[in-house]
């Protein structure tokens, strides 16, 4: 039995859910967001309430799954999702122009990573946000930045999440010393 798939999930004021022939439509003041249903479980809204319901024989596991995925639909088109990442080095810049986000990274040429549909940039001093409705896309787009140069241990430059600790390691000259 899961104990995630059985809780309810509250239902904020201007969002609207229609569950119609396994497919889940959430709408709300972000936009609208849409996702396939397997046929093993079913919606019910009772009130300011949803209830994931399983039919017999379906796994808990997934029940836990879709009701996390559900979950994070309605807060998507509530109030958004975003991710911050940092980036340090000496020449790192971030530039946006127009929908692509355009990075300096040490290279010989400018690294440009394209906006999909939903998703905006915002770049201040070292710091890159992604923002957007839907939770999966705004950390892929996220990890695929963090991918252009992710952070290496010896001097900490590169792209990192946010709060991410990166342990630094000793160089040769301080280990050979030691």
């Amino acid at each position: 039995m899961s104990k995630i798939g059985k809780k309810p999930i509250a239902i904020p004021s201007g969002v609207q859910i229609t569950a119609e022939g396994g497919q889940l439509v959430v709408k709300g003041p972000k936009g609208q967001l849409m996702r396939e249903f397997p046929a093993e479980f079913t919606v019910r809204i009772d009130g300011e309430r949803l209830f994931l319901e399983r039919k017999e024989g379906a796994d808990s596991a997934q029940w836990g799954l879709y009701r996390a995925l559900v979950r994070n639909m309605i807060i998507g088109v509530a109030e958004g999702f975003s991710r911050t990442l940092e980036f340090q080095g000496v020449g790192y810049k971030a530039a946006v122009k127009g929908d692509e986000l355009e990075l300096s990274l040490g290279y010989s040429h400018p690294v440009t990573v394209k906006a999909p549909e939903g998703i905006a940039f915002s770049v201040e001093k070292n710091t890159i946000t992604v923002s957007g409705m839907d939770k999966e896309l705004v950390g892929h787009v996220a990890a695929e930045i963090r991918s252009r140069r992710t952070p290496e241990p010896y001097k900490l430059s590169g792209i990192r999440y946010a709060g991410e600790v990166i342990k630094k390691k000793a160089g040769k000259k301080a280990v050979a010393t030691a």
